[in-house]
């Protein structure tokens, strides 16, 4: 478990903001760890939400993105928008350039359709790795993830210790809501979002990766299409110590 919470006050926080609002939990993560708090953000429609919460509220949570060379232009669009809107610097995270040129070498540029395996390995040089740097020296971090976008998120909690990363505090402050609050809450506050939700994205990630949904189709259904369900996790999020 991590140094700074142990089982037992992780399940009581769980039961306690079970009944909080997405800006309840920001607040008394954002008082518990002030700059030690980081926003990871890839401007999906739940990321966006969390960047106008932050911004509404003047946190000191410091958001980044994790650029991995492959993301849609309109990724990179949103993020000015959100740049010009709330006035806040994205600290970008590129991979490590040897780690692509090998990759890119030894496999050629697309790989990851060719098995899991090789997908993982892909998503572990362009964000695993990405992410560890991010978050080298925090306390904790902030995702924009929902129990409803997935059947490996079903049971996700709204805070758990991130064995992954250290042992740090993984905040999830929308994990109960539905998509429709998402959306109810971007077009009340208009709210900058990504132009290839308009397009049928629900869940945007690298472009070779993404595509659009049919009418029907789970919301994770365009990500990674090729793959079964259960294996639809980049690495990110994997929870292998569940509080």
């Amino acid at each position: 478990m991590s140094a700074l919470f142990d089982r037992g006050e992780i399940e009581s926080l769980n039961a306690q903001f079970e009944t909080w609002t997405p800006d309840q939990v920001l607040d008394w993560a954002s008082g518990r760890f002030g700059d030690g708090l980081r926003f990871a953000c890839s401007f999906g429609a739940e990321d966006v939400v969390l960047i106008d919460l932050i911004a509404r509220s003047r946190l000191p949570i410091v958001p980044f993105v994790l650029d991995t060379g492959r993301l849609h232009q309109e990724t990179y669009e949103a993020m000015e928008r959100c740049r010009a809107r709330y006035g806040i610097q994205f600290q970008t995270y590129f991979p490590a350039t040897d780690e692509v040129e090998s990759l890119l070498t030894r496999k050629g540029p697309s790989s990851f359709y060719e098995s899991v395996e090789n997908r993982k390995e892909c998503c572990f040089i362009r964000k695993v790795e990405p992410l560890r740097r991010a978050l080298k020296g925090s306390q904790g971090w902030i995702t924009g993830l929902r129990r409803q976008q997935a059947v490996t998120r079903s049971t996700l909690p709204k805070v758990e210790i991130d064995a992954d990363h250290g042992g740090i505090v993984k905040f999830n402050p929308l994990a109960d809501w539905t998509e429709e609050q998402v959306w109810d809450h971007i077009r009340r506050h208009d709210v900058p979002y990504n132009a290839l939700h308009d397009q049928g994205f629900p869940s945007i990630g690298c472009a070779p990766c993404t595509r659009p949904i049919q009418p029907g189709e789970d919301v994770r259904a365009g990500r990674w299409w090729w793959e079964s369900p259960e294996h639809k996790e980049c690495g990110l999020h994997l929870r292998t110590n569940r509080s």
